[in-house]
């Protein structure tokens, strides 16, 4: 499966397709009326731009539990912090580290390109308490594509970031509110991915990143897959 922008962009040229068929939907916040298909568009071009960012960003969870992202372009890494493990990926691995207990990384080979988190990444991410932006726009399509479907527009602004926040009530997902920063950061969500509740609210982010932030946890056994070199 490809990249997270290719899954972004299909999933955005599908709904402004079907909506060039069975008529334009629109939303209407304050005067303002945005066609869906243009509101799925102009959010993917957002979640799809912040691959080309350097920064660190730090989320809510319930319960008072924190989940954090440290990205950096030079050299391309990225690394998913949760409270039981650890995801991090550069050009020459993709570390899953679990820290439950005495602390274990997998080393496997990373993903092609390094710059761009692959499914197996995403899918990993939302295991452990991550909403990934795969998982927001596929919630936005099915229910852009829902003619009956309610969805509400609103801007905000979140850790000093002004966003654009959806409120979608459709009888095709369960309802959910998500907001993107305007740099295409995912600022909150709200409401249950595959099934299951999940909330979580971007608290701060700053555009650089500390170098520990791609190390793996402190005395963590290794394990490496990854093809020898010999």
């Amino acid at each position: 499966m490809p990249a997270a922008s290719t899954v972004l962009r299909v999933l955005a040229v599908s709904v402004v397709a079907s909506l060039t068929v069975t008529g334009c939907q629109a939303l209407e916040d304050t005067g303002r009326v945005i066609g869906r298909g243009d509101l799925v568009n102009e959010l993917a071009a957002r979640l799809d731009s912040a691959h080309e960012l350097t920064y660190s960003a730090e989320y809510q969870l319930p319960g008072g539990r924190t989940v954090s992202i440290a990205q950096s372009r030079d050299p391309v890494r990225t690394a998913y912090t949760y409270p039981d493990g650890k995801i991090s990926v550069s050009a020459e691995s993709l570390a899953t580290c679990q820290t439950t207990g005495k602390p274990v990384c997998t080393l496997t080979v990373p993903p092609t390109p390094a710059s761009r988190p692959s499914v197996a990444v995403f899918t990993e991410a939302e295991r452990r308490g991550m909403v990934t932006p795969p998982a927001v726009m596929g919630l936005l399509t099915t229910a852009a594509l829902d003619p009956n479907a309610v969805i509400e527009q609103s801007d905000t602004t979140l850790a000093g970031h002004p966003a654009t926040c959806v409120d979608v009530r459709s009888a095709e997902v369960p309802p959910f509110t998500a907001c993107v920063t305007s740099d295409g950061v995912l600022g909150s969500f709200t409401g249950a991915v595959d099934g299951k509740p999940t909330e979580l609210a971007l608290s701060s982010i700053r555009d650089s990143v500390d170098d520990a932030a791609f190390d793996l946890p402190p005395g963590a056994g290794v394990v490496d897959r990854r093809p020898s070199r010999s």
